[in-house]
C-alpha cells in the first residue's frame, strides 16, 4: 500500500482513546458496571436511564483510577477539576447530554514512550478526562427492514478519555501506542482495555501535509476500529486516500469517516463537530473536585512497578536479554509469577527459570488460550521454581522435567512429589546404564565405525539412543563417559 512515507507528504496522526474503567459500579449510580454478555437492559436504574429529576453521585474509585493513569503517564494532576455537560442528540444518549469534562479535567499533559521497529519515540498527551459511557445500539434486520434496539446496560459506565497531541506519523506507530497503553492500564489494574469487547475504543485524527511544512493539514477523524490491526489498516488507507485527493488537485474536507473492516476502507459519515457544537457548560448537579497533595501522594504510593522499569530491572538483576525481559513483562501477572518462581528456585537460577517460562510453560498456557496466565491453571510459581531446582541439582533430566511439568499442569502436585511417587529420578547405576550402552553399540555398527574412523560427533547420536531407551532418565554425563570408554576414547 502507498503511504505518505513514500510520497511528498507527511502524515500527522493523533488519537483519542476511550477506556472503560474496571470499577464495580457505574460512574454516577450504583448499578453493576459489568454488562458484557448480559441480558439487555438488566443493569439499569432511573439514573442511568436518564429519568427526569434523577441526581448523579460521583464514583470515587473512577476518579482515583483516572488520576492513577495520569500519574503513570507523567501527567499533571490539577488541584481543581469539574464535570461539564456535553450536549448532543444521539439515540444512545439517554439524557440527551453526556456528563464529561471540558476545560478542567483531572489530568493534563504527560507522555508515553513507544517502540516501533526497534526505534523508540515519545508520544505527548494533551489530557485525560473522565466521563460516562453511552448506551449501545443493536442493529437488526427483519425481512429486509433495518431497525435498531437500545441496550442501556453500558450507559453510565465510567469512561476515561485520553487525547494525544499529533505526534505520530504512521498506522504502525498508532497501533504500537495503543498496545503500550493497554499494557500500562492492565499493569495498573484499572482496566482490561480489550478492544474486541469495546473496553478500549480509538478514534484517529489523520491529516497529511507537504514534507517540510509545519502547519497541519485538514483533519479527518476515523472511527469504528475494533482491533490494533484495524487501527493500523484504517490509518494507512486514509493516508493513501488523502494523498490521492491532493495529487489529483482536489480539496480535503474536515469530516468524520467510519472504517469498514470487510473492505479495509473508510467511508464518509458526517461533518466533524467543533467544541462549540456541544454547548458545554458546568454540570449543575455535581460539585467541583478539589484534589489535595496528600491525595495525590497516596495515589502515587499505590503505583505498581510499570513495564519499562520492570524490564530494565530484570535485565540488570537477573541477567536477562532485552527480548527475554520484554516477553516476561508482557503482562503484570506473568512477570509476578516469574519473580515468585525465581524466589522459589533461587536468584542464581533466574535465567533458567526465565527460559522455562518462555518455553515449556508458555506452551502449556497457549494450549489453554492466548491470554492464559499461570493463575488459570493448577501449576504455581513455586512449582516452576522447584522443577528448575530439581534439574539444576541433577535429580531429574531436562527431558524428564518436561514430562513432570505436564503432570503438574494436569493435577497440581509438587514436582518433587511427582518424581518420588513415579520413580522418575535420574538413573546413575553404572551397571544398568552400561547394559543400555552395550545394546546401543551393538545395534548401531555403522555409527561405531564412523566414530572410530574419526567422526567424534557420532557419539552424540549414540548418547541419544541410550537416553531414548532410558526414557530420558539416565545420567547424560555417565552415558557419554561409558560410550567413550567402550569405543576407545
Amino acid at each position: 500500500m502507498t503511504t505518505a512515507a513514500a510520497t511528498d507528504y507527511e502524515a500527522v496522526i493523533g488519537v483519542e482513546v476511550h477506556i472503560q474503567l474496571k470499577t464495580r459500579s457505574k460512574m454516577f449510580c450504583g448499578c453493576d458496571r459489568e454488562y458484557f454478555d448480559t441480558v439487555p437492559n438488566s443493569h439499569v436504574c432511573p439514573v442511568c436511564l436518564g429519568m427526569p429529576g434523577m441526581l448523579p453521585v460521583i464514583n470515587r474509585q473512577a476518579v482515583e483510577y483516572t488520576m492513577l493513569a495520569g500519574l503513570a503517564l507523567g501527567c499533571e494532576i490539577p488541584h481543581f477539576a469539574k464535570f461539564d455537560r456535553k450536549n448532543y442528540p444521539y439515540p444512545d444518549l439517554m439524557k440527551g447530554y453526556q456528563i464529561s469534562q471540558y476545560d478542567q479535567p483531572f489530568c493534563l499533559g504527560g507522555s508515553l514512550e513507544i517502540e516501533v521497529g526497534g526505534r523508540h519515540q515519545t508520544v505527548a498527551l494533551e489530557r485525560i478526562h473522565l466521563e460516562e459511557d453511552t448506551a449501545r445500539l443493536l442493529h437488526r434486520d427483519a425481512g429486509g427492514e433495518a431497525y435498531a434496539l437500545v441496550d442501556v446496560n453500558r450507559s453510565g459506565s465510567p469512561l476515561m478519555e485520553l487525547v494525544t497531541t499529533p505526534d505520530m506519523h504512521s498506522g504502525a506507530e498508532a497501533a504500537a501506542f495503543l498496545r503500550t497503553l493497554r499494557q500500562v492500564m492492565r499493569y495498573l489494574g484499572i482496566a482490561d482495555a480489550d478492544m474486541e469487547k469495546g473496553g478500549m475504543r480509538c478514534d484517529a485524527n489523520v491529516s497529511i501535509r507537504p514534507r517540510g511544512v509545519t502547519t497541519l493539514g485538514t483533519k479527518v477523524e476515523v472511527k469504528n476500529m475494533n482491533s490494533f490491526r484495524s487501527v493500523q489498516r484504517a490509518i494507512e488507507f486514509e493516508i493513501e486516500r488523502q494523498t490521492k485527493v491532493l495529487d489529483a488537485g482536489g480539496t480535503l474536507v474536515q469530516e468524520t469517516r467510519g472504517y469498514v473492516d470487510a473492505t479495509g476502507e473508510t467511508v464518509s459519515q458526517r461533518s466533524k463537530e467543533q467544541a462549540h457544537d456541544y454547548r458545554y457548560f458546568p454540570e449543575p448537579d455535581l460539585p467541583p473536585i478539589i484534589v489535595d497533595d496528600a491525595t495525590i501522594e497516596a495515589l502515587r504510593a499505590r503505583m505498581p512497578e510499570l513495564p519499562v522499569a520492570r524490564r530494565t530491572r530484570f535485565e540488570g538483576e537477573y541477567g536477562l536479554t532485552a527480548d527475554e525481559s520484554r516477553t516476561l513483562t508482557d503482562s503484570r501477572e506473568r512477570s509476578d509469577a516469574y519473580e515468585a518462581a525465581v524466589q522459589a528456585a533461587g536468584t542464581a537460577l533466574a535465567r533458567p527459570v526465565a527460559l522455562w517460562f518462555i518455553g515449556d510453560v508458555a506452551r502449556h498456557l497457549n494450549e489453554l488460550s492466548v491470554d492464559a496466565e499461570l493463575t488459570d491453571t493448577k501449576a504455581t510459581p513455586a512449582h516452576i521454581g522447584e522443577l528448575v531446582r530439581l534439574v539444576h541439582e541433577g535429580a531429574i533430566t531436562q527431558s524428564t522435567a518436561k514430562d513432570v511439568l505436564g503432570v503438574v499442569f494436569e493435577i497440581g502436585d509438587a514436582p518433587r512429589a511427582i518424581v518420588e511417587a513415579r520413580g522418575l529420578g535420574v538413573v546413575r547405576d553404572e551397571g544398568a546404564i552400561e547394559a543400555l550402552v552395550a545394546a546401543a553399540i551393538e545395534a548401531n555398527p555403522k555409527a561405531v565405525a564412523d566414530y572410530q574412523g574419526g567422526k567424534a560427533s557420532v557419539a552424540g547420536f549414540l548418547v541419544g539412543q541410550v537416553m531414548r531407551e532410558a526414557k530420558g532418565r539416565a545420567d547424560v554425563a555417565t552415558v557419554t563417559e561409558l560410550i567413550k570408554q567402550r569405543l576407545g576414547g
